[in-house]
């Protein structure tokens, strides 16, 4: 018997709410037997996606950035810049650059270097506000986090890193995901949405206990 949960979470490098609670993962990571397993989520899969939800890109991103500033009053130390990102003039960004660079990561340092990327673009994103379409903006991303960048754009560029992010997205359709940050422990024991530390703590607890694993 396995001593730790695997704890699969489901996210978008353009999710506010993402943001938000990577922290607190994070620090359960630390204070519990848990194996978190990064999975992608794509809210915007392609560059016509913004327009297609919301009618217009105007609208989208007027309606987005209405989702920056609740997020931002949810995140713990407030770094969603809502108002640099709406005088930007770039295109607001779609989903599956970002989530390619993060699978990228994976392949070639595993589930800390997804981790430590996914952050990083996020930062660029939301609190930067920079244009994570840009594989120029991706590299320095993946430079900051120091990746071997070689490997990364080998990674980056071959079909078999798209396999991996699709064959996520459709482990988020077999749970019957619509939403994220989605947590899933132990393949069934389910989270959604940026909970504060103390409901995340009290889901592993109970987890933990149903699950039978000795801490």
């Amino acid at each position: 018997m396995q001593n730790y949960i695997e704890v699969e979470f489901f996210h978008d490098v353009l999710c506010a709410w993402c943001y938000a609670i990577s922290p607190r993962v994070r620090r359960l990571a630390s204070e519990f037997p848990i194996k978190v397993v990064h999975r992608a989520f794509a809210l915007a899969p392609t560059p016509e996606s913004i327009e297609q939800i919301f009618g217009s890109k105007e609208n989208g991103k007027k309606e987005i950035l209405s989702h920056w500033r609740a997020a931002n009053q949810n995140d713990d130390e407030h770094r969603i810049n809502a108002d640099l990102m709406e005088k930007r003039e770039f295109d607001y960004p779609y989903s599956l650059p970002g989530l390619i660079a993060c699978k990228a990561a994976e392949v070639i340092g595993g589930q800390d270097a997804h981790w430590d990327i996914f952050d990083r673009i996020q930062k660029a994103h939301l609190t930067e506000c920079l244009n994570i379409a840009d594989f120029e903006v991706l590299l320095l991303c993946a430079k900051d986090v120091g990746l071997d960048l070689k490997k990364w754009i080998d990674a980056f560029t071959d079909r078999s890193t798209l396999e991996l992010l699709i064959q996520d997205l459709q482990k988020a359709e077999d749970y019957a995901i619509t939403g994220v940050p989605t947590l899933v422990a132990s393949g069934k024991h389910r989270l959604v949405g940026a909970q504060k530390y103390d409901v995340l703590k009290k889901w592993i607890q109970d987890v933990i206990k149903q699950e039978g694993i000795r801490i």
